[in-house]
């Protein structure tokens, strides 16, 4: 008769690696470059320029913007990286100079957990036997770093870069055929579907509802794109 225990079912949990960056930077470069450039596009077209001075600024704004994004990503996530080296260092030292003194931090900050002192005792000991592991654990215990979690700057650049690109370029793409009001409502009904889409698919990495999410990424596009449509609007008619 087999027991209760063989029948239990495994639990397997499937996660996806976000450590080196690229997830982020490309969820935040899609929705910064469709904001962007939709407010940007309609904006100008508010002010009614000429169609090549739309397309001029939306090429602008695509090309400023993917390399303003990549730079930052890239910048921001090095000095993070270095950072968080600098610190791993200072607790490499420490661990050499005096293991006995952060084997016994360690074993206060289990038991502060709730471990109990022999059961942490023992496990630290088991830790301090490896190098590399008493780095990885003490690391993660008293500083909350992820010794595989440092990130590649250069995959968040590259991720931010490219998706910048695409979501400026759902707005400005039917500046390159036309102009005009027939532009303007393209742009208008492109940059809707794109940020219904970005939502959605937003909802599909982060497991939350897809409808939720992707009718606040268009709220929030359409705030933009109506607030600088109206600002090129009023300031167009404005100036002689």
């Amino acid at each position: 008769m087999s027991s209760a225990r063989e029948h239990d079912p495994v639990q397997v949990h499937h996660h996806r690696d976000v450590r080196g960056g690229g997830a982020r930077a490309a969820v935040f470069g899609i929705s910064d470059g469709l904001v962007t450039n939709v407010s940007l596009v309609l904006g100008m077209a508010g002010a009614n320029p000429g169609g090549a001075i739309v397309r001029l600024a939306g090429v602008a704004g695509l090309v400023a913007g993917s390399f303003s994004m990549a730079a930052g990503e890239y910048l921001s996530m090095t000095a993070q990286r270095e950072l968080m080296e600098r610190e791993l260092e200072v607790e490499r030292r420490s661990l050499r100079r005096s293991p006995e003194g952060e084997a016994a931090e360690l074993r206060r900050i289990y038991v502060r957990k709730g471990i109990d002192p022999a059961v942490a005792s023992e496990m630290v000991d088991q830790v301090m036997q490896d190098p590399d592991l008493a780095l990885e654990t003490h690391a993660r215990e008293e500083l909350g770093i992820s010794m595989q979690g440092l990130g590649s700057p250069w995959q968040a650049a590259a991720a931010s870069f490219i998706t910048f690109a695409l979501g400026a370029f759902v707005p400005l793409a039917p500046w390159l055929f036309t102009s005009g009001t027939v532009a303007i409502v393209l742009s208008v009904v492109l940059g809707g579907l794109a940020a219904l889409t970005v939502g959605a698919v937003q909802a599909r990495f982060t497991e939350r509802p897809a409808f939720v999410s992707a009718l606040r990424q268009l709220a929030v596009t359409t705030v933009a794109a109506a607030v600088t449509f109206g600002v090129g609007k009023g300031i167009g008619t404005g100036v002689s």
